[in-house]
């Protein structure tokens, strides 16, 4: 389970990094397709039946809309921080600073907020299993990302 979601996770990674000049259409597309992979590891580790996948899958495919939104805001702010990286200015920085806990805390409270949602049609466990495996795939993502950007100040002379 873990080796298709590092997969999925990596191909996303690389994606991310070469969206930087990409369209809204690409984007579209790479989004979607990331999505169909990550949908099955999601049925593959999430045993849910009946009503229950009903409910569940309905608020998961509601979830991943909301979650695509805060992934195009989040290539576009490492769009910005890749443009500005050279020159900064100490105001660019405060902002970039703002916009990245904020997106943060976006991410972490809309994956809370689908999980609590889904306790009660789709059962605790569905939940909770849910809440785990998004929570993995973004701390995973986050990691990538910090690691594959350089820091503020990074190369200062």
């Amino acid at each position: 389970m873990k080796k298709l979601l590092l997969t999925t996770l990596a191909v996303a990674i690389l994606a991310t990094c070469s969206l930087a000049q990409s369209s809204n259409e690409e984007l579209d597309l790479i989004q979607a397709a990331l999505g169909m992979e990550k949908k099955a590891a999601f049925a593959e580790f999430i045993k849910v039946e009946g009503a229950q996948a009903d409910a569940f899958w309905k608020l998961y495919d509601e979830f991943e809309v909301k979650r695509k939104e805060l992934g195009k805001k989040r290539i576009a702010l490492l769009q910005k921080y890749a443009n500005q990286y050279e020159n900064i200015s100490e105001a660019e920085t405060a902002e970039i600073l703002k916009e990245t806990i904020a997106l943060g805390k976006s991410n972490d409270n809309l994956i809370a907020t689908y999980a609590n949602k889904m306790k009660k049609p789709a059962g605790i466990k569905a939940a909770t299993q849910f809440y785990q495996l998004e929570s993995y795939i973004l701390s995973v993502v986050r990691a990538s990302i910090l690691e594959s950007i350089p820091f503020i100040g990074e190369f200062d002379k």
